[in-house]
Order: structure tokens, then sequence, then C-alpha cells
């Protein structure tokens, strides 16, 4: 199949910029693959469709604060060559994927004069201080930063950006871009979020994504208790959501796409369980598109699912036989994107398309702060 096959037009106006309060009052549109029935209700309204022989997946990331800002320095080499020039150029990073303890592979802006060997600060004040756009790199040079908090350098190119070996490391590390820096809105979403907890789901536990597992976002503490008052079983996976999420497909014949590879983890008590359900003919019901990459990677050719932790590359789109997931919560995708191919391998392309199109022309909201979709 072709790239340009999945494309739709969508007016820039139904990009939902900021999300609804309270979480689960966000529009749901009901879609049934085999029938191709769409209805539309209200998100909290999903009490009426799930029951005691549904079980709920749910991924248990957390988004970590992966936009950095920080100060790049010359060396003392650079520094022979450098008498007239600003010691201190502003930095944007953001964190990709984990290395190891202390290295990060990370996209940078600008990225051109970051070489191999150069040096980054990051001050405690460099949130309240530090604008990259605004300010020249002669007011740049006269900001007083405060105290350096932590110090990174750049130890090798990649294709996307810089790795990066930072002078903290794990927890220590995490304290740090927790109380001081930001959550990495996608691209897409233009205003300044106020309330950052909107970005995260009310379950997470792991923190370590970049990303949020979006179609969570609508649940609150007080409907999930009340689908456990229904007997609806709830159980969690984890898969950590890399910024590969929002990479641009260049090939156009989409077998031809290399797809990213993500962590996933599933624990043995998990595994059993969801194993038991799906031998009583229990509804496996996943939440977004990441609890999904999780069950199907861990599901072998006789339909088992096995406990492990590890990365998957998996890629699903039309074609794709479908193992362990037998319908899902998810959101409008970006047109072109691996989420978008793998919901129409679900619920095949043309009915995708006809959701989408009616979706489009009842004006839903799209992406993360979305109106939500329920496949069945």
């Amino acid at each position: 199949m072709k790239l340009s096959d999945f494309d739709y037009q969508l007016p820039e106006e139904l990009i939902a910029q900021v999300p609804i309060e309270p979480r689960d009052h966000s529009r749901l549109l009901n879609l049934d693959k085999q029938t191709w029935n769409i209805q539309e209700s209200k998100f909290y309204n999903i009490l009426d469709k799930l029951w005691e022989n549904d079980v709920l997946v749910l991924n248990k990331t957390k988004v970590i604060n992966a936009r950095l800002h920080g100060y790049s320095q010359l060396n003392e080499e650079a520094l022979k060559f450098a008498a007239n020039k600003p010691r201190k150029n502003p930095v944007e990073i953001f964190l990709h994927k984990q290395i190891d303890a202390n290295s990060w592979d990370c996209l940078v802006y600008p990225g051109k004069k970051l070489k191999i060997g150069r040096k980054i600060k990051f001050y405690i004040q460099d949130k309240s201080k530090m604008n990259i756009e605004k300010n020249s790199e002669e007011e740049n040079e006269s900001i007083n930063l405060g105290p350096v908090i932590m110090t990174a350098e750049v130890i090798e190119n990649t294709e996307t950006g810089r790795v990066l070996k930072f002078s903290k490391s794990w927890i220590e590390f995490m304290e740090i871009i927790e109380k001081l820096w930001e959550i990495p809105l996608p691209p897409y979403i233009k205003e300044k979020l106020e309330n950052t907890a909107r970005y995260q789901t009310v379950f997470h536990e792991i923190a370590w994504s970049v990303a949020a597992p979006t179609a969570w976002l609508h649940f609150t503490p007080e409907l999930i208790e009340k689908l456990k008052n229904k007997w609806v079983k709830i159980e969690k996976v984890l898969l950590h959501v890399w910024l590969w999420t929002f990479n641009t497909i260049f090939v156009d014949d989409i077998k031809d796409h290399k797809m990213h590879s993500e962590y996933i983890e599933i624990e043995d008590d998990t595994a059993k369980r969801l194993n038991q359900y799906k031998s009583e003919w229990k509804r496996i019901i996943s939440v977004w598109t990441t609890s999904i990459r999780v069950l199907e990677s861990f599901t072998d050719k006789t339909g088992l699912i096995s406990s492990w932790s590890m990365d998957t590359q998996i890629f699903i789109y039309p074609g794709y036989k479908w193992k362990f997931v037998d319908a899902m919560f998810t959101n409008f995708h970006l047109p072109q994107s691996t989420l978008l191919m793998l919901v129409s391998s679900f619920a095949w392309k043309d009915n995708i398309d006809n959701a989408y199109k009616y979706a489009v022309s009842n004006k839903f909201r799209f992406f993360s702060f979305w109106d939500a979709m329920f496949i069945e």
C-alpha cells in the first residue's frame, strides 16, 4: 500500500489545543467494524458499553519533563579563537531515548554548533530566564543564570541529533528534570498548557515516556471505580513512548518503512490473568495503541501472552493478522502516520476512512487533546 493512501484533509481548527474538562466529558465516536455503524455519545457513557466480560488494558507509563533548556559553552581550544564572541549560547534539548545510566539520544536546537566535545550547562534559573527565540546571544551572555545544577557533553552525532552524556544519572537526574524543566508537548499543540498534569494519565506509575498514551487521558479515578463496580477487569502493561511516535514517514510503499523501537514490558501475573481472560472469551480492550503494541508483540502463534521485557519494532498495517486484541479505545491520528495504519488494519481501511470523514464533518477534536474513538 502507498503512503498517500493514508492521507486526509484536516482543517487546522479541529486540532485540539487544550484538554476538555472534566476529562471524561469529551465526545466519543463508537465504530462497529462489522456493520460500519457509527454512533456518537460522551466518553463517560462507556459505562453503558462495558460489562463484566470486558478487560481494559492500560499503559502505566508516565511522561517525564523531557524538554530541557541549557547553554552550550566553548571548550578551551575554541576559546582561543573566540575573543569577541559570547561564551554562552542557548540550547533547547528534547530527550529522545536513554542509552545508558548517564547518556541520552537527544534532539537539539540549534544543533549545528554542537560538535563532539561541546559542553552544555544547565542552571537553576534556566526555565524562567531563557528564551531561545527572543534573546540575542549578547543578551543571553549577560543573563544572571544562577548556579549550575547539571552539565552534559556531546559525545556522538546521530541521524536525529546528538548523544549527550549528563553529569547526573538515574534518580538524581529524574529529580532534577522533574523540578526544573518541561513536558514536551507534541509539535501541533501551539498553546501553552497551564496545568501539565493534564498531559499525564491519572494512573501513571513508571516514568520514562516523552509523550502520553493519550487515549488514557479521558479516564478519571471515578470512572475507573464505576467500571470496577460493574466487574470490568483492569490490567496494566508498559510501553515507554519515544519521540519517534511523531516521526515522518518518507517512503512511498509503507512496507519499506523502518519502524522505530520502543521499550515494552509485561509482568508474569498480568500475562497469566490475560491468558485466563482470553480462554474465558472475555473481550480484551486495549486503551490506546501503545497497549496494542505490547499485547500483539508478546502474543505467540498459539494466541498466548508471554511475560517479558524488550524493545519492540512491531509495525501493524492493513494485512496484519491480529492475535489478541478484540476492541480498542483510541484517538484520531495524524495523516500518513503508523498509528492511522494500525487502526486501519484493525477496522479495515474503508471503514476508518468513512469514520474520519464523519469526524471531520461533525467537527470532532483531533490528536492529543482529542475526542475519543471506540472501535469494536
